[in-house]
């Protein structure tokens, strides 16, 4: 399978910060990669290395097999969508969308065809002639899409640019784009902080956390075989269980993930953990329980319209050996 982009050993740094250090990583042709991360992770530096808008401090850029350290943006065959949109109040729908045609010297008809192509893969057409204060905010971020589409790039790098968006209107914008991604086939690259968007929409996600990547893998491996500590605490929320505890119940000392839905309320008997409940949410389709399990704190999901114990009440949980993913100590 072709390489879109590819990071060997790419590092930047600002002084003494640094911000992507000596990452490795192959994004390939045609997919929906994510890079997903805690603010300060390195994951919004390494998107602006590959638009050209930072150049690396160590290591090799490539685009579709070529150099790209020393390649201005312009001349990259990749475009970007912003968070903020970063559109021109000054200028109609239209105009918006048609400007990096009109940089380029394309003559206005054919622009003007384009744009109004790319305003129907976004699904806006007919709104040309307005300008972006008339439109709402799902609306300006589709304007956006469309600006980027109409270059016909080889990448299209997001920056969360769902981030802005309510959650209805965020959940409905993540089907579009994956599905828009499926239809042009063009690689799309998208930074985010949100677990949830990054495992509905990727095909595989990498997680950074100080400008290093902890793990790549698809978002089943990502959510179900955290490779460290990090990683299994920060995409899902998981259970991150210390080696005594893992000895105590699975005979093995070592580090261990276990997610909430994985733990289950169980009668007292062979096998049990005793446990008591120290918290409980309601949150719509679950019900999240916080327990006390030998003095460490073990989360529980439950199904909605489950009963559920009052807070203080003892109770005994169990979960199925093959439910506790071991770990590296690392990370």
């Amino acid at each position: 399978m072709t390489t879109a982009v590819a990071f060997e050993k790419i590092s930047r740094h600002f002084g003494t910060v640094k911000a992507v250090d000596a990452v490795d990583l192959d994004i390939r042709e045609g997919e929906f990669f994510a890079m997903l991360g805690p603010s300060g992770s390195g994951k919004t530096t390494c998107l602006r290395l590959i638009a050209g808008f930072e150049r690396p401090t160590a290591g090799r850029l490539s685009i579709f097999g070529e150099r790209a350290e020393d390649v201005p943006p312009y001349r990259r065959n990749v475009n970007t969508v912003f968070q903020d949109y970063a559109l021109f109040p000054h200028l109609n729908v239209t105009d918006n969308v048609a400007y990096g045609l009109m940089v380029k010297g394309v003559a206005k008809a054919e622009r003007r065809r384009a744009a109004d192509e790319a305003l129907e893969l976004v699904k806006l057409p007919g709104y040309g002639a307005r300008r972006p204060g008339q439109l709402s905010g799902g609306q300006r971020q589709r304007v956006a899409l469309a600006r980027a589409l109409v270059n016909r790039p080889k990448v299209l790098l997001l920056d969360e640019p769902l981030g802005a968006l309510d959650l209805k209107l965020r959940e409905n914008m993540q089907e579009e784009l994956k599905a828009l991604q499926k239809s042009l086939g063009i690689t799309f690259v998208f930074v985010t902080h949100d677990q949830g968007e990054a495992l509905s929409m990727a095909d595989r996600i990498a997680v950074f956390d100080h400008g290093k990547v902890m793990q790549v893998g698809t978002p089943e491996e990502i959510y179900k075989t955290p490779n460290s500590r990090f990683v299994a605490d920060f995409v899902g929320s998981s259970n991150v269980l210390p080696p005594d505890f893992v000895l105590r119940h699975a005979g093995e000392k070592r580090w261990a993930s276990l997610r909430p839905e994985a733990v289950r309320l169980v009668e007292q008997g062979p096998g049990s953990i005793a446990a008591t409940v120290i918290s409980s949410a309601y949150l719509g389709g679950t019900t999240r329980l916080g327990l006390d399990v030998e003095g460490q704190r073990i989360n529980a999901v439950l199904p909605a319209g489950e009963p559920f114990p009052a807070e203080g009440k003892p109770v005994h949980i169990g979960f199925a050996r093959d439910d506790l993913h071991l770990m590296d100590e690392g990370g």
